[in-house]
């Protein structure tokens, strides 16, 4: 079955393993997490994780699909997705759903879906560069042709996005930092988008309008004996359960944190993977998103073309970076964030935009293998005699 499944893929398989592997803990750890949701939702844990597996699913569906793409039409597609994204984004900063004070979420009329717009920004912006600093490379270094056209998209993106979720704002610029530093920006230029994004930041944390959440997050990661306890429960809640798993966990489905933490199920799924499979079963995970990095870098390398090289690596960085800030707020080094776990956490558009962003890494990938078996055959060919 498994020889079947990989036949009728394409691209690197060691990516198609992780993607596999994921999922599947995914379904495990979101069927333990999502025992108090189903009881206020009034459902069956069951129905929620049916639910689950319908987006991993379509997800794994979505990347299929998109592999197989030839990964150059992104670089059209970057150009629609910027064009929707921008006023989107404001669209939902305006008339966005409202949870935990911050607009994040569209919902979709009639499927009664929310949708984060956040997710289609990620990846609208990282293609969009790609394909920017690709075909801008004879002029890379004129400020009206190339600089400007890249500043003003990472800024607009950054602030639209900054306003509601400050981490996935931070993250996708520091993605964006990046890729202008791979795509030969000057050193001079870069620490001029860097100064624009860092007053943008310091407008977002004093003047905008969840200046307060941002700033008391802050206090109680740094100063945690002075923080008002029910700024740091999460955090507190997230430790014990990472402490008391020790190096073998408690075993699939005994966590008993899952019952006090706000979110198990999404923003902090890795301290329930923690508390059920312990140390081995935190190693193995953190294992799996660096093998994926390598794999990715390892395409990056091989990428003949500049704008195949860019796509694989703001993708790969985007994702990687996302998995280890969640996995860092869980066992408190950093201050608690919004950030899910990248294909593990139980979510909507983060899984359905997340598997497309795998699939493209994997077309760029499969354009690769093919170029090198084309040659190797012709390399071949060309050796064989010819007959009298």
């Amino acid at each position: 079955m498994l020889n079947i499944i990989l036949n009728k893929t394409k691209g690197d398989r060691w990516i198609w393993l992780i993607v596999i592997l994921l999922s599947l803990w995914s379904l495990l750890a979101v069927y333990s997490s999502t025992g108090t949701l189903a009881y206020k939702r009034g459902v069956g844990t069951e129905t929620i994780l049916m639910k689950h597996l319908m987006f991993i699913v379509g997800g794994i569906g979505l990347m299929y699909f998109s592999h197989l793409l030839d990964y150059r039409y992104y670089a059209g597609i970057s150009k629609i997705l910027m064009i929707i994204t921008i006023p989107l984004l404001l669209y939902t900063l305006v008339f966005g759903s409202s949870i935990n004070e911050a607009s994040r979420w569209v919902t979709i009329p009639i499927i009664n879906q929310t949708f984060q717009t956040s997710d289609m920004a990620k990846l609208a912006l990282i293609t969009f560069l790609a394909r920017t600093l690709t075909r801008k490379q004879e002029n890379i270094k004129d400020v009206k042709k190339a600089f400007l056209p890249i500043m003003g998209s990472v800024c607009a993106v950054f602030i639209l996005i900054a306003l509601a979720n400050l981490s996935t704002a931070l993250m996708l610029f520091g993605v964006s930092i990046l890729l202008l530093i791979i795509g030969r920006i000057s050193i001079k230029q870069i620490s001029i988008v860097c100064l624009a994004g860092l007053i943008l930041l310091t407008g977002v944390v004093f003047l905008g309008p969840r200046r307060k959440t941002y700033v008391s997050r802050i206090e109680a990661f740094m100063h945690p004996e002075k923080a008002d306890p029910d700024k740091s429960f999460q955090a507190n809640q997230s430790k014990i359960a990472i402490a008391t798993g020790g190096v073998f966990g408690k075993g699939p489905g005994n966590s008993t944190q899952r019952n006090f933490l706000p979110h198990p199920y999404s923003d902090f799924v890795f301290a329930v993977i923690v508390e059920e499979y312990g140390l081995i079963g935190a190693l193995v995970l953190v294992s799996l998103y660096l093998v994926f990095l390598w794999r990715c870098i390892l395409i990056v390398t091989r990428s003949p073309k500049a704008f195949g090289a860019l796509l694989a690596a703001g993708l790969s960085f985007s994702l990687t970076i996302q998995a280890f800030a969640n996995m860092a707020v869980a066992v408190g080094l950093g201050p608690v964030t919004g950030v899910p776990l990248p294909l593990v956490s139980m979510g909507g558009t983060s899984i359905l935009f997340t598997s497309i962003a795998f699939g493209i890494i994997l077309s760029v990938s499969r354009d690769i293998d093919e170029k090198e078996n084309s040659s190797e055959k012709k390399v071949i060919i060309g050796e064989i005699p010819a007959m009298d």
